[in-house]
């Protein structure tokens, strides 16, 4: 008799030979997300399709959290996945355990996510960025050595501004190692002590000019003390070069408009100058012409004497009154002196200070012996009194054979103040008694 077997049995010997299969338990797969589901749980629940066929799907929320995108409805994606089967329904499928956008949708979502993670540190802030120098000396131009860049660049400012030296450095534009490259040569530029830097490059692709948006590049212009002008591409394509330069430039040629003055407009712009100027200077003078013949006309300048015989005169006037208040000045000093002199005879000064001085001694001496006579009265005194308080005091009194009642920390003068029974407390010279009064006899009773 054949033996049968169980659905169970049969579905656990399927995936038995998918999970046995190498082949089977890393593939790559490409592909259309449809029938998009995200459990409460975290985990993922989805089909991958392409033209012909559909393969259903599920990724773990450990997995799930490490995206770097939100997956919809219709994302073309690239999945590294294993199969196997899910034993309940006998089906197989496929457990995702990487998933990313496919293509260049890819590169425009790592740019968008780079580009808002570099703006929230501040790296295109306006604050950083520096002025590019209007009469630069030195310009060192960061491109392949070869191509319509290196050559639209160079050709543009000999034509605007030959005066300027052009240090040309070779650099990859393009390539797995472009990005090293152009962070060595920004690097080295830097320490050239050129005014200006043109970082540049023709155009292509996303996938060209992706070497100019890489982070260590962006750092690397940002960290650069030299300004910097980013001509990355044609006018419509935009790279994160060009949002921390210094200066973004549409086009090579551009940039090396931006770094250099046109020489004919300075030309022209001297010649300008030198147009108001001369006219300036033939006003000036011109005026002075006039201002000189205005005071040549005066009539003290045909008579010089005019101009300094009543200066003369003058000077004599002042000379004189100066020579009167000096001489009236020192003779009242000289009469306050003598006054002084006469209001103040030293030797009588001197006796009347000895004089002071003795009374002063006199005072001191009857003070000293009135405060002794006041202490010495004060102390019999108190000794009177302290005697007198001694012999009214209940101690003497209790020495004498006395004692003083309390009743409730109250002193007892009159019998009529007790009960029977009343707890009292006699004080005497060497202690305390405590009693109880057992008959009270008033005198008037």
């Amino acid at each position: 008799m054949s033996e049968y077997l169980s659905v169970s049995t049969l579905t656990k010997y399927i995936k038995y030979k998918f999970d046995q299969d190498p082949h089977l338990q890393s593939i790559l797969l490409k592909g259309e997300l449809s029938n998009f589901k995200k459990h409460s749980s975290g985990h993922l629940y989805f089909n991958v399709k392409d033209k012909n066929s559909v393969i259903s799907a599920m990724m773990f929320k450990g997995n799930a959290s490490k995206l770097t995108f939100d997956p919809k409805e219709g994302d073309e994606v690239l999945l590294e996945a294993r199969v196997s089967v899910y034993e309940r329904r006998g089906n197989y499928q496929i457990y995702v355990n990487k998933m990313e956008i496919d293509g260049i949708g890819n590169l425009y979502q790592k740019l968008e996510q780079l580009k808002e993670k570099l703006n929230k540190q501040g790296i295109f802030n306006q604050n950083h960025k520096k002025a590019i120098p209007r009469f630069p000396k030195k310009i060192a131009i960061l491109t392949a050595d070869t191509g319509a860049a290196i050559r639209d660049i160079h050709t543009t400012i000999d034509s605007r501004y030959p005066l300027v030296e052009k240090i040309s450095i070779s650099t990859l534009v393009q390539g797995i190692n472009a990005k090293n490259d152009i962070i060595e040569k920004i690097k080295y530029a830097d320490t050239l002590g050129v005014d200006t830097i043109i970082l540049g490059r023709g155009g292509g692709s996303i996938e060209d000019l992706w070497n100019f948006n890489e982070e260590e590049v962006i750092r690397a212009i940002y960290e650069c003390h030299t300004p910097i002008i980013s001509a990355v591409g044609h006018e419509t394509d935009f790279t994160l070069s060009d949002f921390v330069a210094d200066m973004r430039a549409a086009t090579p040629t551009q940039a090396a408009v931006i770094a250099t003055p046109d020489q004919y407009e300075l030309i022209q712009q001297i010649h300008q100058y030198r147009f108001s100027l001369t006219k300036s200077i033939k006003q000036l003078i011109e005026k002075q012409h006039k201002q000189l013949d205005y005071l040549s006309s005066y009539y003290k300048f045909k008579q010089p004497t005019l101009l300094y015989e009543q200066q003369i005169q003058r000077r004599d006037d002042l000379e004189k009154k100066l020579t009167q208040r000096l001489t009236l000045n020192i003779e009242k000093k000289r009469n306050n002196i003598t006054v002084l002199r006469q209001h103040f005879n030293i030797r009588r000064l001197n006796d009347s200070i000895v004089q002071y001085q003795k009374m002063i001694r006199n005072n001191e001496n009857r003070l000293i012996n009135l405060t002794y006579n006041l202490i010495n009265h004060n102390k019999a005194n108190l000794k009177n009194k302290i005697e007198q308080l001694n012999q009214l005091s209940p101690t003497n009194t209790m020495l004498r054979g006395y004692s003083i009642i309390n009743k409730d920390n109250k002193v007892i003068t009159s019998t009529h103040d007790l009960n029977e029974q009343d707890e009292i407390t006699l004080s005497m010279k060497d202690g305390n008694i405590d009693a109880i009064v057992k008959k009270v006899r008033c005198e008037d009773e």
